[in-house]
């Protein structure tokens, strides 16, 4: 088995550090292609308008071969696909993230659009977050993500599928198979000062979700103590609205 690693914390990240010893023990080979630094918050977004600056980095384990690419988390998924990794892979790993990936905010999510840059290529992926913002421990996350990647790759997934899952902190009570909730941010904008007297603007607030109480939600479910499980579709089509839309009438004059 041949697993392609990546992440949006750094090549050096606890959760890729931790993920990459429990793979170890059942691959055959590893490649790590990862950014030099976090790079939380990119999205999807490539780096088209400068170079991309590439080091080997150095692991001790020779089934293990690793690059550091100074570019964003989807960069680094592409230019391992196409230009560094001598095999094709047979899945593709993003994680494990510090920090949930949960509802619309997969959307913004690095470590979700690496996994999205994977099942563009046509390989299975899977976005892998601990859903904690406090004193992390991956050891349970990187054992899940060893028993579930041979499972993965017995049943296979769906074209333009990815699987997006938030593991609680501590020992989750168990799993659910789930959809995206709504999430989004209260005070999302904080305006300043800067010493010169010129404004500038932070991004924080805080996440509110009304899926919170709702069990069928990734949301819900990982307040619930549960692992999350979302299979997450490229397709972002609404078929529904199509007929619809064709009984506009558009005046193109």
């Amino acid at each position: 088995m041949r697993v392609f690693i990546t992440n949006d914390d750094g090549i050096f990240a606890d959760g890729l550090t931790v993920l990459l010893k429990e793979l170890k023990s059942i691959a055959s080979h590893i490649y790590v292609v990862a950014p030099d630094r976090e790079r939380s918050a990119t999205g999807h977004s490539i780096t088209m308008h400068r170079p991309l600056r590439v080091r080997v980095a150095d692991f001790p384990d020779n089934k293990v071969q690793g690059w550091i690419v100074d570019g964003t988390p989807a960069d680094c998924v592409k230019l391992g696909l196409e230009s560094l990794i001598p095999d094709t892979p047979d899945i593709v790993i993003a994680g494990i993230n510090y920090g949930p990936n949960l509802g619309t905010d997969v959307l913004y999510s690095g470590t979700v659009a690496s996994a999205a840059e994977g099942v563009i290529n046509g390989i299975p992926s899977v976005a892998i977050s601990l859903a904690t913002h406090g004193n992390p421990d991956y050891r349970y996350a990187a054992n899940f993500v060893k028993k579930l990647v041979p499972v993965i790759l017995d049943h296979g997934l769906p074209c333009g599928t990815l699987l997006n899952i938030n593991i609680p902190s501590g020992k989750p009570a168990g799993y659910q198979i789930t959809k995206l909730g709504n999430l989004y941010y209260r005070n999302a904008i904080d305006k300043r000062t800067d010493p010169r007297g010129r404004d500038y603007f932070w991004m924080a607030g805080k996440p509110y979700s009304q899926d919170y109480g709702d069990p069928l939600t990734d949301i819900g479910t990982v307040k619930n103590g549960l692992i999350s499980i979302t299979p997450v579709q490229l397709d972002m089509t609404n078929y529904k609205l199509i007929p619809t839309l064709k009984k506009w009438k558009l005046d193109l004059e």
